[in-house]
């Protein structure tokens, strides 16, 4: 291999990296030079499918503490969620763009380059990337309904039908005041319990308990997005909550939904349902004083100087973002530390399992 050849790959290697972790702007000429991979994390917004990778790796975790699982059955079961929801990002974009959503100056085509109003996909070229990531994902969930049975459709069958709908027709569910109901339900028992069922082949309710910590952050992600663009929302006749609610009181259920995320946290591990290694999300108070400090004052009106350019003009969704990953892999590393202390002999407190 030679030293160009490397160098190609280890460009793209650092655009992936990136990719997963913001949303880059792009030029056309930028946009062609790139490799497919980068081009579909690009396209399908990869730094946000970090909330269902952390998602289903929770829903793994937790089936790993109560006994023997398969790493294949859980490497599987996150490559399909992942590929869905990237499928979904891309299809809503198609959506959106088709209702008259998207156009003109829009915030969606603002804060990162949207595949079609920036003109890098046709429709036709969307429309088959969705088709071809759809198909990886379900093919990935036939397989696993095989191995464990016909839940598994019921569970995939949900969790599609409430992202499809998302943006699309016949009825939209973020233009009804519904898309934030769906996420929840979609990354909490749907993502955490659909996998931890496919690991072990049984749901019991303290899952569905266990999920809620961390489907409340992803949550309050979509919460920080639409009060940003609760002005663009407004004017389009777009219902979600924080139109319904009114920028005020979407900002203070916000930061009820900061807190309620460590109070669920610590009550389940004083009721013995997670293991005390969990209270490491304890860590994560100064990103979340930081996040709540930000919704307690209304957006700025312009950008200030010491935010970053890229950034602008994600405002609340930024803050939310930042502090629901610090939450998230601090949650993740508590449950491994839980499942290694609990391998090595050392009790911790899990009488509720």
């Amino acid at each position: 291999m030679n030293a160009e050849h490397r160098q190609t790959i280890g460009m793209d290697i650092r655009m992936w990296y990136k990719a997963l972790r913001v949303i880059p702007h792009l030029s056309r000429n930028e946009w062609e030079a790139l490799d497919p991979v980068s081009k579909w994390l690009v396209a399908a917004r990869g730094a946000v499918l970090i909330m269902t990778f952390f998602s289903a790796l929770i829903g793994g975790l937790l089936a790993f503490a109560v006994g023997p699982a398969s790493p294949l059955l859980l490497l599987l079961t996150v490559i399909g969620l992942v590929l869905a929801h990237g499928g979904s990002n891309l299809l809503n974009d198609y959506w959106d763009t088709r209702m008259g959503v998207d156009e003109g100056n829009y915030f969606r085509a603002q804060y990162g380059p949207h595949p079609l109003i920036s003109g890098l996909l046709s429709q036709r070229q969307l429309l088959m990337w969705v088709f071809a990531t759809l198909c990886v994902a379900l093919l990935s969930g036939l397989y696993l309904a095989v191995v464990r049975g016909p839940w598994v459709i019921l569970f995939a069958a949900a969790g599609l039908v409430l992202m499809m709908t998302y943006s699309g027709k016949p009825y939209p569910l973020k233009r009804m005041g519904l898309g934030e109901v769906a996420v929840f339900v979609i990354w909490g028992p749907l993502m955490i319990g659909g996998t931890f069922y496919v690991l072990t082949g049984d749901l019991p309710l303290w899952v569905i308990l266990a999920s809620l910590p961390y489907t409340l952050g992803v949550t309050l992600v979509l919460f920080g997005k639409h009060i940003d663009k609760i002005d663009y929302d407004r004017k389009k006749n777009i219902m979600t909550l924080p139109v319904i609610l009114g920028e005020k009181w979407a900002r203070v259920a916000s930061i009820l939904i900061i807190v309620l995320m460590f109070a669920t946290a610590v009550i389940l591990v004083l009721g013995s349902y997670l293991g005390v290694p969990v209270l490491l999300v304890l860590l994560s108070i100064p990103s979340a004083l930081a996040a709540a400090r930000i919704f307690s004052r209304p957006r700025p009106l312009s950008k200030p100087d010491d935010y970053p350019s890229e950034s602008w003009p994600l405002w609340y969704v930024g803050f939310s973002f930042v502090f629901n990953r610090n939450f998230g892999g601090l949650f993740v590393f508590g449950l491994i530390l839980d499942i290694a202390l609990r391998m090595a002999g050392i009790p911790v407190f899990l009488s509720g399992l």
